[in-house]
């Protein structure tokens, strides 16, 4: 048997992080076993569904690297088929019109509290033969009255459902289109789906979709219930703490790989590792290896991460995704040092790559202000001689290089008797605007010659004019 997996999201909304993991788990179990990983936009929400949103989506998992094998299908382009299967289930007895009006169903269902019964649909147009006059029917499965189903779940193991206890659910609305539950089945079972893995939120949904299976005479996918993800109070996760669109993480300065590695640890585990490759999560990650249990956010935890991706990913490869970010600063990377020298001195520095970018923006752009701390600190009287004389030497330098010019900054050090940082310190706060930059010697480097000298120049003015 080929492992088939797929997502299935509802482009109601962004790819938000539980969402992004489910993906991930279906992902891996799909690669792990040589299967294919199958993308379908369940867009059948007319008025919710949006461009916007499966735009979102499709970029989400782009961003993450979740590459598909088939897909993106749209069901609101499988229309005809799912009303095939509406009359297959109709024509076979498996299914039958519904003429219950609102009232009733409310009347039918109060009662049932008033007799402490749980509400549900009484089965009471099942023998129905004659259509009622001026009323357009739903379509409801003729569900097993007796007997159980069992869902051999692949993270928490059997869970039995009595037949009886599932009402005869609505397939068809009575203006045609299909519902959530008869959609769902007809795909997987038309695109040979083997293996579902999704939220937990699903469970109740899970027997009802095997009735239908068995209605139509297809073989039952193995099913794995994920568990939620709970935010960092240990509460429902909000918006506010991850829940809306996984390309915030993104926008927040986070590497793809950070976030796939964070997001595989959300609830597996392989022994004592918190580090994973790519390779390694496939060749490790099973679904049966999943925690029942909820697992919760941890914002630190994704800025450890993010950082050592920093530190062992090639210079190339965060680089291209900083550009992006040095784009959203309104900054050309080309118009100044290549962003491989600028990530290798920067990466030590910054937990994100917004904090990078905005850490590097000096090396690109001209700043209009020194940091008034910084300034008040450092572009003193005292550091006027010190910046005349270090722009002198820079200026008859044969060598733009950092070992050149840590030489003029010792030298002058040295012969005015002072401890390195109080000639390097004004020189920097001349140099970046600010207090913190990379050493000073390689923060020269980069920034050029024709940048270093006119920013000496306008420090000493500035000093002068103070």
């Amino acid at each position: 048997m080929t492992v088939r997996t797929r997502f299935a999201p509802s482009p109601t909304g962004y790819l938000h992080i539980g969402g992004a993991r489910t993906a991930l788990f279906s992902w891996l179990y799909a690669r792990r076993h040589g299967g294919a990983f199958v993308l379908r936009v369940e867009d059948t929400d007319l008025e919710r569904s949006t461009p916007e949103s499966v735009n979102a989506i499709l970029e989400g998992m782009a961003w993450l690297g979740l590459e598909y094998d088939e897909g993106p299908f749209y069901q609101t382009q499988r229309f005809d088929r799912y009303r095939a299967i509406v009359r297959q289930l109709l024509d076979n007895g498996h299914a039958y019109h519904c003429y219950c009006s609102k009232e009733e169903l409310e009347t039918m269902r109060e009662e049932q509290r008033a007799r402490g019964e749980k509400p549900r649909y009484d089965g009471r147009c099942r023998s129905r033969t004659e259509p009622r006059e001026g009323v357009e029917p739903v379509v409801r499965l003729r569900n097993p009255t007796e007997g159980q189903v069992v869902v051999d779940d692949l993270i928490h193991g059997p869970i039995v459902f009595e037949n009886a206890e599932l009402d005869d659910l609505i397939i068809a609305r009575s203006d045609g289109t299909p519902t959530y539950n008869l959609t769902v089945v007809v795909d997987d079972m038309d695109m040979g789906i083997t293996h579902v893995i999704r939220g937990d939120d699903h469970i109740n949904n899970t027997p009802r979709q095997m009735n239908i299976l068995r209605a139509l005479g297809a073989p039952v996918p193995k099913y794995a219930h994920v568990a939620m993800i709970l935010g960092e109070d240990g509460k429902k996760l909000s918006k506010r703490q991850g829940a809306a669109s996984v390309l915030e993480y993104r926008d927040m300065g986070l590497l793809p790989e950070a976030v796939l590695n964070y997001l595989v640890r959300l609830g597996w585990s392989h022994g004592d590792q918190e580090i994973f490759t790519l390779d390694e999560m496939i060749a490790h990650f099973d679904i049966q290896d999943v925690n029942k249990g909820a697992s919760a956010l941890n914002h630190q935890k994704l800025l450890w991460l993010n950082q050592h991706y920093f530190k062992t990913s090639p210079l190339e490869h965060v680089a291209r995704h900083l550009s992006w970010h040095m784009g959203r600063l309104g900054i050309d990377p080309a118009q100044g040092p290549a962003l491989e020298r600028v990530v290798e001195v920067q990466r030590e520095r910054a937990r994100t790559l917004v904090e990078m970018a905005e850490n590097s923006v000096f090396f690109y752009r001209e700043f209009d202000d020194y940091d008034e701390k910084a300034a008040k600190k450092n572009l003193t009287a005292e550091a006027e001689p010190l910046l005349v004389e270090m722009s002198e030497a820079f200026a008859a330098l044969p060598e733009w290089s950092a070992t050149a010019i840590h030489s003029v900054v010792a030298d002058v050090a040295e012969r005015r008797e002072l401890k390195l940082g109080k000639v390097a310190q004004p020189l920097r706060v001349a140099c970046s605007g600010g207090s913190v930059s990379p050493p000073i010697d390689v923060t020269l480097e980069l920034l050029g010659r024709e940048r270093v000298l006119p920013r000496l120049q306008r420090a000493v003015e500035y000093v002068q004019r103070r």
